[in-house]
């Protein structure tokens, strides 16, 4: 059963957000929200807990798992960031976006691309998980919560399977399946990132969600 911590969405309380570090940093997985969907997560350096996240999405070896990042001078540490990316992503960061980067050796293979070496990279617009990743120190694996069928990952436009579930409905779906849960009393959002693919000379939108107007008038 998940320990569920009430969380302040604008001014996040920062004796629980130590709680759920301290969590976090010994192997848990939690239910939180960003400023696109509930997501699955867990420190990135964390392997088994990114083997559980994968477990419970059921998500292939091949599949690679986003992660969220607090700024974009840290995203360069996970990943190559061409003069290109740099300058998009200056323009779109934080916000509803994923983008498709090179990875670097931070980044475990778990987490990644296997054939392309590639890895997905947020930087949100959200305080909980900006404060939860300050207090970390690591990226935070991030992934729908919305559990198979699912294709919101993937890169391809999901037709919802499932009827859309109420805050409590998505906690006790998932209470079950996750150590902790973050409430912050968001309500559950459908509407997935966009993502950009940047590991090439040109960019790439190749999934339209949230923002993605003001992520073409850059690509």
């Amino acid at each position: 059963m998940a320990k569920i911590f009430p969380v302040h969405p604008d001014n996040p309380q920062i004796r629980r957000i130590e709680e759920i570090k301290s969590a976090l940093s010994s192997g848990a997985v939690m239910l939180y929200p960003t400023d696109t969907v509930y997501a699955i997560g867990c420190d990135l350096n964390a392997k088994s807990a990114v083997e559980r996240v994968r477990q419970i999405k059921q998500l292939a070896n091949d599949k690679p798992l986003t992660f969220l990042c607090p700024s974009l001078s840290n995203v360069a540490t996970y990943a190559f960031v061409s003069d290109t990316a740099y300058r998009i992503m200056k323009r779109l960061i934080p916000g509803p976006y994923t983008f498709l980067l090179p990875a670097t050796k931070l980044v475990p293979r778990l987490a990644q691309n296997p054939k392309r070496k590639t890895t997905g990279i947020r930087v949100p617009n959200h305080n909980a998980c900006l404060a939860l990743l300050a207090a970390l120190g690591n990226p935070i694996i991030s992934t729908s919560a919305h559990l198979p069928p699912d294709e919101a990952d993937d890169g391809i436009d999901r037709v919802d399977p499932e009827p859309i579930l109420s805050r409590v409905e998505l906690f006790d779906r998932l209470d079950n399946l996750v150590d902790v849960i973050v409430d912050t009393g968001e309500e559950p959002t459908y509407e997935v990132s966009t993502i950009l693919d940047l590991t090439g000379e040109e960019a790439m939108i190749t999934r339209r969600g949230l923002g993605w107007e003001a992520a073409a008038a850059w690509v």
